[in-house]
């Protein structure tokens, strides 16, 4: 509503002020409808301005400085040969364009290493204990992460990137069902979290230009902070590992602190369902930790106590193997 205001009060300025100007010309309405239509032009490049980020103009402008910062160093050393005047009067004004421009250009390609822009970053980046979190998708919609950072584990500032939040958005909007409940937990969680006192919850407000995906942007969001990453992606942890980004895996966290199960230790589990091969039955410990018992398939629905025969480490998780009591 004060934007719509200032608007129309801006036409009607303009309006005035190009009256005016016609009626010293003998031409008021003329003035008038040239006022009229330079405040329509004007309010129409606002508009379509909106698509400009602050950090994109904030680079463009430091661009713009330095490259007439340059442009007048080059003259002055262009002003001590014997050229005329007119010649160096031209060539002020051919030099000002092109660093203007080439200044602009060059910021604006290299906005996102605008380190400049991130002053929570680079310039409070001593008051931070342990630097930068950046959250993932799946370490959002994980759901503990707020509880893990009241333990100390994740010292520092948690920060969600914008281009983050828009995935949890086309999640919650999704015609899926499940990743709509996914979607619309996460922003649960993060809305949570930041009227948690405790919790030192930031958005990122700048998006990585390019078509990349969420990953890339993400690993290449943590080089130009020098934050780690947390998530529970398996692939992500190990593509950003390989570009050297510090990976805080969640699934990692939790196997580290699930109860270690030795062979011949004894259990008492519940069989809830079939195994993948003949006569196998599958049940899960209090931890999520899967038990798959040797012909336990007759027993599915029972309470049962086993015994520990191995156990097995995988990427998603650990898996225990069982027999039954005798």
């Amino acid at each position: 509503m004060t934007l719509l205001f200032i608007r129309v009060f801006f036409f009607i300025i303009a309006g005035i002020v190009g009256y005016q100007i016609g009626a010293i010309n003998n031409n008021p309405l003329n003035g008038l409808c040239l006022g009229f239509l330079g405040a329509l032009i004007l309010i129409f490049i606002e508009l379509k301005s909106r698509q400009v980020s602050v950090r994109g103009l904030s680079a463009m402008v430091f661009g713009l400085l330095l490259g007439i910062f340059m442009a007048k160093l080059v003259s002055d050393i262009l002003s001590l040969l014997p050229l005329g005047v007119a010649v160096q009067s031209v060539l002020k004004v051919v030099l000002t364009l092109i660093f203007s421009y080439l200044g602009s250009v060059m910021a604006l390609r290299g906005k996102d290493e605008f380190n400049l822009i991130i002053p929570y970053v680079r310039f409070k980046r001593q008051e931070l204990k342990e630097g930068v979190v950046l959250l993932d998708t799946s370490a959002i919609i994980y759901g503990r992460i707020g509880d893990i950072f009241k333990t100390g584990f994740l010292g520092g500032r948690l920060v969600v990137p914008h281009f983050v939040l828009h995935e949890l958005q086309r999640l919650a909007d999704s015609d899926d069902e499940t990743k709509r409940q996914r979607g619309r937990r996460g922003l649960d969680i993060l809305k949570n979290m930041q009227k948690d006192v405790a919790a030192d919850v930031r958005i990122h407000e700048d998006d990585l230009s390019g078509p990349e995906p969420v990953d890339l942007k993400l690993v290449k969001l943590a080089k130009i902070m020098e934050a780690r990453i947390c998530t529970t992606d398996f692939n992500l942890s190990r593509m950003a590992s390989l570009q050297g980004v510090e990976m805080l895996n969640v699934n990692d966290l939790v196997n580290a602190v699930k109860p270690m199960i030795f062979n011949g230790e004894e259990l008492e589990i519940r069989l809830l369902k079939e195994g993948k091969d003949p006569h196998q039955a599958v049940g899960y410990l209090e931890d999520g930790t899967m038990v798959v018992v040797i012909d336990g398939k007759r027993l599915i629905g029972q309470q049962v106590r086993v015994y520990v025969t191995s156990a097995l480490q995988t990427q998603a998780g650990r898996m225990v193997f069982a027999k039954l009591e005798k």
